[in-house]
């Protein structure tokens, strides 16, 4: 198989590229990061063996999780388009078929379904900024937080209501391009994210229960981590990087030339690792200086958090920082699922970019009344996997997502000729060599078991 692009003029992409490294870094970084970071990592850390499980954690991240960014981000950069066009084109160019743009609509489906649910969920957080500003929980007991929450869900109009909200801050982003707008946004919002991060830090070190929170996540249980274990680090290492969902091949197609695809995958993974730590080490003290339980998701943020912070001083100060930062965490994966649907409209369709932009968040909106309702007017509702929720979750989480990355792997490991890729990752030299093993043999059998665990 040989690339019809191989010493031919390179492309550009339609929508412009981004100014810098750091710029793609910070894209990739925020749109990796988000509320899973904050309220699942350092939980099943905690929960599965600590340090032990960290440490597997890492190793599928490196083994599995970057190199399946890599393949996304060069195939991304190799067909300078939308994820349906450039795997249609290259998919013709390296001799397979055209076919394979399936797997690029697979992954703008799957973005689009992940924000119809995910902005539901971070309009939550903006009103939960309200909340705190506004002292609801100084001095609230564990009933009251948690009938704040049950209360605020079940009013379909305000859920709407937020969602709504969310959703035109994520179409005013990505209306205004790459640069003006994507860029723009990642470089405020990624480092202000760590600013609030290292901001509550502080704070849970001054509480005196820091070494608890370290403990609860670092000490190693070997006892614990058996294969279940190994599973969940594996499923997290996957989903934890935005990997099939469009999201990193969309920022790929922006990526100029002379940017290492190697060192800037390195980056985001790193980045990313580190953010969930620390969020866990801003976190857990907190509710064990309270003397409450840990916990996970939605009953962390909306219910433990809260009530931890309605007891102590500052507790209005640190509660408005932890939301905002919720906030701009979910706010820049949106804006990252929301990108290759939008590029595919510019394209395809010819419209203008702010168009294109509100048709595509006019769509997310739609979809995303039905899990909005989910959790009031239409929580009885429900078929397979549950609520309306419950079935897009299912669907994207443990089907599209990874049989995606799956594929995409597949594409550039073995269906992309090997000087196509090696002109992408920069030589033929030792690390294009371990990446090219990775690829074609360690990642796909690493997501096999994560898509066989999902299903079954």
């Amino acid at each position: 198989m040989l690339s019809n692009q191989a010493g031919d003029e390179k492309r550009t992409s339609l929508h412009g590229h981004w100014s810098s490294r750091m710029a793609f870094i910070l894209a990739v970084t925020g749109s990796a990061v988000g509320l899973g970071n904050i309220w699942k990592f350092p939980y099943i850390a905690g929960q599965n063996g600590g340090g032990a499980f960290v440490l597997v954690y890492l190793v599928c991240v490196v083994v599995i999780g970057m190199p399946v960014m890599m393949s996304e981000i060069l195939i991304g950069r190799r067909g300078r388009r939308n994820p349906i066009a450039t795997m249609e084109l290259l998919g013709r160019e390296e001799g397979s078929s055209s076919h394979w743009r399936v797997v690029g609509a697979m992954g703008v489906l799957a973005g689009i379904f992940i924000l119809s649910y995910y902005s539901v969920i971070a309009g939550w957080t903006l009103a939960y900024i309200s909340k705190s500003v506004s002292g609801s929980f100084t001095g609230a007991s564990a009933v009251s937080v948690g009938s704040q929450f049950g209360d605020f869900v079940g009013d379909w109009k305000t859920v709407v209501f937020w969602h709504t909200i969310f959703m035109a801050l994520c179409v005013f982003v990505v209306a205004r391009g790459v640069e003006r707008g994507l860029e723009q946004a990642v470089r405020f919002m990624v480092p202000a994210l760590l600013i609030l991060i290292f901001v509550l830090l502080g704070y849970s070190i001054s509480t005196g229960f820091f070494l608890q929170g370290v403990a609860f996540m670092f000490t190693p249980d070997f006892d614990k981590l058996g294969w279940d274990s190994v599973l969940v680090a594996l499923g997290q290492a996957f989903f934890t990087l935005s990997i099939g969902m469009g999201a990193v091949m969309a920022y790929g197609a922006y990526l100029p030339e002379e940017t290492s695809i190697n060192g800037s995958a390195a980056a985001v993974v790193s980045a990313d690792t580190a953010i969930a730590i620390l969020a866990g080490l801003a976190i857990f003290p907190l509710v064990f200086a309270n003397g409450l339980d840990p916990a996970e998701g939605p009953g962390l943020v909306f219910q433990t958090l809260p009530l931890a912070f309605g007891q102590m001083p500052g507790g209005v100060f640190f509660s408005t920082i932890f939301f905002v930062l919720l906030a701009f965490a979910a706010w820049t994966s949106a804006i990252g699922l929301m990108e290759p649907g939008v590029a595919f409209m510019v394209e395809h369709y010819h419209r203008t970019r702010a168009q294109a932009t509100i048709m595509v968040g006019g769509l997310i909106w739609f979809i995303g009344m039905g899990s909005a309702l989910s959790f009031n007017v239409l929580s009885d509702t429900k078929f397979l996997a549950g609520t309306f929720f419950d079935n897009v979750d299912y669907l994207t989480s443990n089907i599209m997502l990874p049989l995606g990355g799956l594929l995409i792997t597949i594409f550039a490991g073995w269906v992309m000729c090997r000087n196509s890729t090696s002109d992408e990752l920069g030589g033929s030299g030792s690390l294009y060599k371990i990446w090219r093993v990775l690829a074609r043999f360690i990642a796909p059998i690493g997501i096999l078991f994560v898509l066989i665990n999902a299903v079954a």
